[in-house]
């Protein structure tokens, strides 16, 4: 049931972000001419870098998944023998999990860097209407990063705490994992849109 419920919650979020997208592209076609001088601001290697640093943590996420689903909680042996995602030694969930929070992290403060570097040059949240769509898209979208981030350091810390990894705390790791691949894969939608489709 856990699960049903976050992909029906996740569902509402698609109509949320499906909005975000509606609002980005009907003030894009009302100035195409601003639209073309505001998005030379953007710095498309960065971004990409940045993008591929968050779709690298859903990878680690989806490995620490397996674990929780094998019952594997913490590293069976040494931190640096990472083993096998599919087999039974080697790291666990929550190695995986704070890799994949590391990433996360990283992601997000270079989502930062990346306003701090804009707001630098002029483009600002009440400079225009391209400066505030673009804030409004990827700022909820940090948002969402952030409670993803919120969400694995609760997983993590469940991981220590717990006597006996149970199926709940597995269930738990899941759906966190649904959230995650969900953020990511926006992510992706908002990355071609703002900065490929220039």
């Amino acid at each position: 049931m856990t699960g049903v419920g976050t992909m029906v919650w996740l569902s509402s979020e698609i109509m949320f972000f499906a909005g975000l997208f509606a609002m980005y592209f009907t003030i894009r076609s009302t100035d195409p001419g601003m639209w073309a001088e505001r998005t030379e601001y953007l710095d498309l290697t960065f971004a990409s870098i940045n993008t591929l640093i968050l779709v690298i943590s859903s990878v680690w996420c989806q490995f620490g998944v397996w674990k929780a689903e094998r019952g594997i909680p913490h590293r069976t042996g040494s931190l640096f023998h990472i083993g096998n995602p599919l087999g039974a030694t080697g790291w666990g969930m929550r190695e995986w999990y704070v890799l994949t929070y590391l990433f996360g992290a990283t992601f997000i403060a270079g989502q930062v860097w990346e306003y701090a570097t804009l707001t630098s040059e002029g483009l600002t949240p009440t400079a225009d209407s391209y400066g505030s769509v673009f804030y409004i898209t990827t700022g909820f979208h940090g948002l969402h990063v952030t409670g993803g981030l919120i969400a694995f350091l609760l997983i993590i810390g469940r991981s220590f705490t717990a006597k006996r990894y149970t199926h709940a705390q597995a269930t738990g790791a899941v759906v966190t994992s649904y959230y995650w691949h969900f953020v990511d894969v926006v992510w992706i939608a908002l990355f071609f849109v703002i900065y490929v489709l220039r």
